[in-house]
Order: structure tokens, then C-alpha cells, then sequence
């Protein structure tokens, strides 16, 4: 529910589904059941934005149902999913269903969300290999760096392995990280290792296309054989103006005017893996006011306190956008 109202935060995104019309004569393949999840996302924004709401609150209970249905029981209504897993899937089933496909048809969801990077990957020699062989196959064709170019609907952001040192409460200490850290991933020259089954590649990023939205995904669970645990390092982020010029190309930083993001949701993950609990800060595009949701209950919140939090996922806004675009009223 909390990728919901990430996602009517998004004023694009909610004015799309808030007129049918929109898509409503979309054609669908017979039988297709996938396009149900468009017309429930669309009646859930229209009860979420109704000016003459009776109750404070809406029940989702239809679009959840369209979910367990679409997704073939994947994410169901009495157990807990993963937030990330859910969100990936529902966006790329939602551009799908609007008629989207992976490379030429675009649809409201990519509008937002899509941005693109270069992906420069290495094959690496197998460690145990002795140093002469090693240097030998390097001159290989196999071991060349290649790139290609692939699109994102977000972007994730691995954490530094938390420490398990303790102060001398015998407290475990919570270490913490600034955002722009671990957002080096993407500036074109910080290499990274990833391991298969078999080969060890080493790979490196960079942003050519920023999205009207960004989402930005914290990976705090790591999954091994026997249990997923998770990363309770606190981000250190900004809420409003953080640039990201300088993970762009060089070329492409000369076409792209506006580079700097502002906050404008926040799920974050309380408590363990298997049994925590989501809460999510919005930003009232109105008043500039930040409100914590969970469950039912809605509390104002001031800024300083969400960077405090055990962030999930993100999103924020480009400022390219015109107020009238973005539907902020006077703020």
C-alpha cells in the first residue's frame, strides 16, 4: 500500500489516472486479465483524490485483489512483500498493460520514471589462477570492457557493509553513510565486483537520461541461503537540491539544463526483515508540509526528522518541471 501512495504522489502520474479517458481505449489481446490493474489503479487514485471523500480514508481492498490476481500470487493480501520487489513489478506490469513495450512504445509510466545509463562491464580471470596466466588472458577479446545502453525505471544504491563493532554500552552502533557515497556508483569510474556462479565480472555506471521522477532504491536486505538480513545503516540525505550533474556524461551534461532533485516521498522499513513494518513521509504539494503515514494514522512531520529514518525508497522530483505541471498550487 505504501508504493501506492509513493506513486499518487506523483502528480503526472495521479492526473493521468484521475481522468479515464486517458486509457480506457487502450486495446487489450481477449482474455488479457493484466489491464485490470490499470482500471484499479485508476478508480483507487480517483476515491484517493475525491474532493468530496465522505471518509478520511479509502479501502484499497480491490486494487490488492487486482494485484494478487496479476501477479499470479506473487504479492498477496495477508503476507508482507518486499517493497522494491513490488514496486518493480508493478510498474513494469502497469507500462505493459497500457501497451508499453521494453524498447519503442513508451507510456505514461516511462514518461516519469525512465531514465537511461551506460553499463561498462570487464570479465575478470578466475582468482586462483596463477598471476602469469591471469595477465595473459587479459589480453583477451573475451576480457574487454564492453558497454551497453540500458534503461531504468530506478535506480539502486548499495550500502557499506554495516559494521559489528559496539560502543561501550555494548550498544551495536548504527553507522551512517551520505547519500552522495553511495550514489558514486553511477559517476562512470567507480568499478564494482559481482560474482555468478561461475565468472566475476567487474562493472562501472553512468547516467545519460534523468528521469522527470527518480526513484531511488536503498538495498538494506541481502538474501543468503538460510535467512535475508538487513542493513540498518541511516542514509545522510538532503530533502531538497541534490545534484546529480556530475554522474551525467560529459556530453550529456551540456544538454540537460536541470540535474537537481527534490524529495517528495519517502517508504522507509522499521524493525526485522521477516516481521518490520513500512511508514511512508509525503510532501503536501499545497502547503511545502511534510506528513507521516501509517496504517491510518497521518502526523506531521518536520523535515529533519525523515533523514533520521531507515530509508527504502525514494522519490523526488526534477526541477525542470513547471508548477503548473506538477500541480503545486501556490507552494
Amino acid at each position: 500500500m505504501f508504493d501506492f501512495q509513493a506513486l499518487s504522489n506523483v502528480p503526472p502520474l495521479r492526473n493521468y489516472f484521475l481522468e479515464e479517458d486517458n486509457y480506457k481505449n487502450i486495446k487489450r489481446p481477449p482474455g488479457d486479465i493484466m489491464f485490470l490493474l490499470v482500471q484499479r489503479f485508476g478508480e483507487l487514485m480517483r476515491k484517493l483524490w475525491n474532493p468530496r471523500n465522505f471518509k478520511a480514508h479509502v479501502s484499497p481492498h480491490e486494487m490488492l485483489q487486482a494485484v494478487v490476481l496479476c501477479s499470479k500470487k506473487t504479492f498477496q493480501i495477508t503476507k508482507q512483500g518486499d517493497g522494491v520487489d513490488f514496486l518493480s513489478w508493478f510498474l513494469n506490469a502497469l507500462h505493459s498493460a497500457l501497451g508499453g513495450t521494453k524498447k519503442k512504445k513508451k507510456t505514461i509510466v516511462t514518461d516519469v520514471f525512465q531514465g537511461s545509463m551506460r553499463i561498462f562491464t570487464k570479465k575478470l580471470p578466475h582468482p586462483d589462477l596463477p598471476a602469469e596466466e591471469k595477465e595473459q588472458l587479459l589480453h583477451n577479446d573475451e576480457y574487454q570492457e564492453t558497454m551497453v545502453e540500458s534503461t531504468f525505471m530506478y535506480l539502486t544504491l548499495d550500502l557499506p557493509t554495516a559494521p559489528l563493532y559496539k560502543d561501550e554500552k555494548e550498544q551495536l552502533i548504527i553507522p551512517q553513510v551520505p547519500l552522495f557515497n553511495i550514489l558514486a556508483k553511477f559517476n562512470g569510474i567507480t568499478e564494482k565486483e559481482y560474482k555468478t556462479y561461475k565468472e566475476n565480472f567487474l562493472k562501472r555506471f553512468q547516467l545519460t537520461k534523468l528521469p522527470p521522477y527518480l526513484i531511488f532504491c536503498i538495498k538494506r536486505f541481502t538474501k543468503n541461503n538460510f535467512f535475508v538480513e538487513k542493513n540498518p545503516t541511516i542514509v545522510n540525505f538532503p530533502i531538497t537540491n541534490v545534484d546529480l550533474r556530475e554522474y551525467l556524461s560529459e556530453e550529456v551534461q551540456a544538454v540537460h539544463k536541470n540535474t537537481t532533485y527534490d524529495l517528495i516521498a519517502n517508504i522507509v522499513h522499521d524493525g526485522k526483515p521477516s516481521e518490520g513494518s513500512y511508514r511512508i513521509h509525503v510532501l503536501h504539494h499545497g502547503t511545502g508540509k511534510w506528513y507521516e503515514l501509517q496504517d491510518l494514522q497521518v502526523t506531521d512531520i518536520l523535515p529533519q526528522m525523515i533523514t533520521l529514518s531507515e530509508a527504502y525508497i525514494q522519490v523526488g522530483w526534477l526541477h525542470s518541471m513547471s508548477v503548473e505541471v506538477m500541480g503545486f498550487g501556490g507552494w
